[in-house]
């Protein structure tokens, strides 16, 4: 018999009609490989072989027509079902994209807000730096006692941020000014707490900082500290709103304020200190009206928002609860942090004057840098919760854009960790003519790089971490690094690695976050997968 007659015309005509059927040489998706293969099988097994050998067909031409439009029904199926699939990929990769871009979109002018700080007591440096030595030196720790003692008040500008975006996640906007009125009120508390630690304190503090034998310059870092603490209730009222518009996702309504408030500091310590001879007293007095301006800008920010920034309420006990629960382990993360980078100076202290030069010099840089990752932290703190908890849940959206952030941490790093080290390696005498100096920069180049490419993906991390109320992990994971963190940089320091072991420990430290923070993340009952919207529920608090 003929071999042609294998060929039926109801297959043949199958692969002979590519426009009715399926090419044969068309890639298929794997997922469609196995329909495509059970449809040519049931071709095939239409046809038999009689007992004498002959190849018969056991279907009559009636039911092979209707099989055939049966089969080009399904195959119009599939079609649309490889449709669908390439579509929903396109669509997956669109929304990675279109997250990447929003992402930068708010966190470009976020960056702003972390740069304006230290930009005022930079300005205020700068130009007193042009008049009296002593007041210069006095301006150290003037600024460490106004700015870092601000840390402290670093919970209460989580908290708001967080609570505002959960609200607004749950489209509650009674909800939302409640809790920026009993946040008001707290900020405000806090200040006039500050501001009668200040005028107590504030000259035994700087002595104590700056040592019994430097009682000039405690003098004069005196008045500048009690002249800026006046500012101290505008300026933690200014954060509570600055943190709450950020909540909204809009990070340009504070950036506004935040630069105008550093045109007034430039231009007043210009008047004041140049022309005027106001000293280290004209530098505070222009740094402290800016921020009470400020302060009054992002309240009314809010104002336009639909909001009233002016209103206050006195939280109830249990709303107090609610907000030491948030805030509780968010201040011992963020003092765990600054423990460790104080451990750190600590020791490089004790190795010589050389070594904790260099040190100071590469820390100043590396904090600079990483001023241009905690956007991505405040990012996932804006947009996770809507996604995690809110009215439109969407956990796969919300791992996407996990992975945005963490894409542009990983190249956010890069970059600073290129540029960052190329400062001290290509222009080390910007900082220092010594020698010595720079040889221990130089030491720690490569440590240095490590620690700095992988801050932005790590405060991505933690932010998310944040955002989906996994507090008790993140504090407890970050008290865990920091004693191993600390143990590790005690036997270097006694085995004699110096500033270069100081500079490894950082390295694990950094790392170390990183890791633990993406391995709870990526569990798959994590907050990013489970269904169980109990542990990022809180009970809505109860107006006043």
């Amino acid at each position: 018999m003929n071999m042609k007659t294998l060929a039926h015309q109801s297959y043949t005509h199958y692969f002979q009609t590519p426009n009715k059927k399926f090419n044969r040489n068309c890639i298929l998706p794997k997922n469609n490989i196995r329909i495509l293969n059970h449809k040519i099988n049931r071709i095939f097994i239409r046809s038999c072989i009689s007992p004498n050998g002959e190849i018969i067909s056991q279907i009559s031409p009636i039911e092979e027509e209707k099989e055939e439009k049966v089969e080009v029904l399904e195959n119009m199926q599939v079609l649309e079902e490889i449709s669908e699939s390439s579509s929903e990929e396109l669509e997956k990769n669109e929304s990675l994209w279109s997250q990447m871009a929003e992402i930068v979109k708010f966190s470009g002018p976020a960056v702003g807000l972390w740069i304006c700080g230290p930009l005022m007591s930079l300005i205020d440096t700068a130009v007193i730096g042009q008049g009296s030595s002593i007041e210069l030196a006095a301006l150290g720790p003037g600024t460490v006692f106004c700015d870092n003692t601000s840390y402290v008040f670093m919970f209460l500008s989580i908290a708001t941020s967080n609570l505002v975006a959960t609200s607004l996640a749950r489209q509650d906007k009674n909800e939302v000014q409640h809790q920026i009125s009993i946040l008001l009120f707290i900020g405000l508390a806090s200040g006039f707490l500050m501001l009668f630690f200040t005028r107590c304190y504030g000259l035994w503090a700087l002595t104590a900082f700056a040592g019994a034998n430097n009682a000039e310059i405690a003098t004069a870092a005196n008045i500048y500290v009690q002249i800026r603490g006046l500012a101290w209730p505008a300026m933690l009222i200014g954060w509570v709103a600055q943190s709450a518009s950020l909540g909204m996702k809009d990070s340009w309504g504070p950036l506004k304020a935040l630069a105008v408030a550093s045109v007034i500091n430039g231009i007043g310590d210009i008047v004041l200190c140049r022309f005027l001879d106001y000293g280290i007293a004209g530098a505070a007095w222009a740094t402290m009206v800016s921020q009470v301006v400020a302060a009054y800008m992002m309240i009314e920010a809010l104002n336009k928002k639909g909001y009233n920034g002016f209103a206050i309420s006195i939280p109830s006990p249990d709303e107090l609860l609610q907000i030491f629960e948030l805030s509780g382990p968010v201040f011992v993360t963020m003092m765990s942090k600054v423990a460790f980078y104080s451990l750190l100076v600590y020791f490089a202290t004790s190795m010589g004057t050389q070594i904790v030069a260099a040190h100071q010099v590469m820390m100043q840089l590396y904090c600079m840098c990483t001023v241009w990752g905690e956007p991505l932290s405040q990012t996932a703190q804006s947009f996770m919760p809507e996604l995690m908890y809110g009215a439109k849940r969407n956990l796969p959206k919300a791992r996407t854009l996990l992975k945005s952030l963490v894409i542009i941490g990983a190249l956010t790093g890069l970059v600073l960790g290129f540029i960052g080290t190329s400062v001290p390696w290509l222009f080390p005498r910007m900082f220092s003519s010594d020698p010595e100096v720079i040889q221990q920069m130089h030491k720690v180049l490569v440590p240095y790089f490590l620690a700095l490419c992988i801050t932005p993906s790590t405060h991505s991390l933690e932010g998310t971490l944040l955002a989906g109320r996994d507090l008790k992990f993140i504090s407890t994971s970050m008290s865990g690094i920091f004693f191993l963190g600390s143990l590790i940089l005690l036997l270097l320091s006694k085995n004699g690695y110096g500033l270069t072991g100081c500079w490894f420990t950082l390295v694990a430290f950094q790392w170390s976050r990183f890791s633990i923070a993406l391995r709870r993340l990526t569990l798959q009952d994590g907050i990013l997968y489970s269904e169980d919207l109990t542990r990022s529920q809180l009970e809505k608090l109860k107006s006043v």
